[in-house]
């Protein structure tokens, strides 16, 4: 189903590993690219990969959507887990690329229903583990 405002379509495919991660906890996370106007997966995390192979699988110089859970405990001690969506958009990507996640992110993001704390990253310090802590708490 393409949106007519950006021409992106997302694959049901992506819906589905989201729940898994969501409801099964069988991912840590989820990286999606577009690829051929509709956004897919490319790769998932099993749920032992730690947040930095999460961060080196996103590529250096194009732009993806992720999703992480990242689990935590909080000032009260209490085991706790929260799903991030991460719109990696890398200075050094292509002005159309970045065009193109910018004005797709919120559709993409309405068809992925749970998540609860959003990030925008350009480099890798913009999305530092100290920075997701604190978002999570």
């Amino acid at each position: 189903m393409a949106n007519a405002a950006s021409g992106m379509a997302v694959h049901d495919d992506c819906k589905l590993k989201f729940l898994e991660l969501k409801a099964k906890r069988i991912y840590r996370f989820i990286i999606f690219k577009i690829d051929a106007q509709q956004v897919v997966v490319e790769k998932l995390g099993n749920p032992e990969e730690s947040y930095e192979d999460f961060t080196n699988a996103l590529p250096a110089d194009e732009c993806r959507y992720a999703v992480f859970d990242f689990d935590f405990v909080t000032n009260e001690n209490c085991q706790k887990s929260k799903i991030f969506f991460i719109a990696w958009s890398p200075d050094t990507s292509k002005v159309r690329m970045k065009m193109v996640y910018a004005s797709s992110k919120d559709r993409f993001k309405r068809e992925i229903d749970g998540i609860q704390v959003e990030l925008q990253a350009t480099d890798p310090s913009e999305m530092s583990l100290d920075i997701i802590k604190s978002r999570a708490l």
